[in-house]
């Protein structure tokens, strides 16, 4: 065995455990994955479309929404990123976070052009990237219980009324 193939196999067995802890199915993750790819899109052409202005808030919103995009791909699709070098060590590492410090970054990342300058190119070009970060947010909250482990939770905890009448 070369001293390579060892190095390699915890960080593949380590990056497909935490996929696997999330709880989250492959179609929804992909689902994320491409809202945040699209959200990058719809950043850049709006921030690009803001900065055609006179005013300078309107300016400073469209270079923030360009970075947004930026960082979008950089996380979503590092491939998009192919000349930069860094690309696949941000995207691991944003692949490391938990679904909820996702949702908390991008929802904040597309919150941020709007406070500074409230139209409606902010604020639809930022929509799909705050969409983004509302799928990570749902799917942090976890899956939806079943009504059979629902009624058996509902047997073992006794009734409020019953306790309150004694």
């Amino acid at each position: 065995m070369s001293s390579v193939e060892p190095e390699s196999a915890p960080q593949e067995t380590a990056a497909a455990a935490a996929s696997k802890d999330d709880g989250m199915t492959w179609w929804y993750r992909w689902l994320c994955r491409l809202a945040g790819i699209l959200g990058g899109f719809s950043c850049a052409v709006a921030g690009l479309w803001s900065c055609v202005t006179i005013n300078p808030l309107n300016i400073a919103a469209g270079v923030l929404m360009m970075l947004n995009a930026f960082i979008l791909f950089l996380c979503e699709a590092p491939f998009c990123c192919q000349f930069v070098e860094f690309a696949n060590t941000v995207s691991e590492k944003a692949d490391r976070l938990k679904s909820w410090q996702k949702a908390a970054f991008y929802c904040g990342m597309a919150l941020l052009p709007i406070f500074i300058s409230f139209t409606f190119t902010t604020l639809f070009g930022n929509a799909i990237a705050f969409a983004s970060g509302v799928l990570y947010g749902l799917s942090a909250l976890g899956k939806k219980g079943d009504a059979i482990s629902y009624a058996k939770l509902q047997k073992q905890q006794p009734d409020e009324e019953k306790l309150t009448d004694l």
